[in-house]
């Protein structure tokens, strides 16, 4: 019979979640930054800051969050019983509203995934402008930084040097992926920014 893994906490005898932590531990770890902050004070530290120091933030550069963030860099803060992002938050109190709901907290600076919550940093975009700031700061997870990604880049230029060499099927085996995956890459669908050379001469 199999061992029934247990939270890492002392003294939790739960069971395991995620990350070595029952569900309790786990989404404290995962909202604070630590299992066992206590999240109804942790979140007032939250919110005392955000209005306290980030609001009053008038210095240069970026103003960090030094609290725990999520798996993608960014604050979390717990608002009218709601999960949000701290940035986006302190968005709504300096912008106002968002004009539509789609619309999101971008940062002027590209640092947002770096916990920036610098109040003159941020305004509201639509996605299509945010994904255009962040080819722009180079911050897009795009290629090899795609959580996804089976490619590399030394991969891909492999692939388009192989154009009209080596058969579809044989190139996506090779590399583990769809023949559709390959051909993306041939047409510059996929991975264009590489900047391929050009095939006419």
């Amino acid at each position: 019979m199999a061992e029934i893994r247990v939270c890492a906490v002392d003294g939790c005898s739960k069971p395991h979640k995620a990350k070595g932590y029952c569900r309790l531990h786990y989404e404290r770890m995962r909202f604070s930054g630590h299992p066992l902050a206590l999240r109804r004070t942790e979140n007032g530290e939250l919110i005392r800051f955000i209005h306290e120091e980030a609001l009053n933030f008038k210095g240069p550069g970026c103003l960090i969050w030094p609290f725990g963030r999520d798996s993608n860099g960014y604050p979390q803060v717990r608002v009218d019983n709601k999960q949000e992002r701290a940035h986006r938050y302190i968005c709504k109190l300096v912008n106002g509203e968002p004009p539509t709901p789609e619309h999101e907290a971008a940062h002027s600076c590209g640092d947002g995934h770096l916990g920036c919550v610098t109040p003159e940093h941020l305004g509201w975009k639509t996605h299509v402008f945010n994904e255009a700031d962040k080819r722009v700061h180079g911050t897009i997870a795009r290629g090899e930084r795609h959580g996804r990604v089976k490619l590399t880049e030394e991969n891909v230029r492999e692939i388009f040097s192989l154009k009209g060499k080596v058969p579809l099927g044989e190139m996506a085996k090779r590399y583990g992926v769809s023949k559709t995956a390959i051909c993306e890459i041939h047409i510059g669908r996929k991975w264009g920014w590489l900047n391929f050379p050009s095939q006419e001469a």
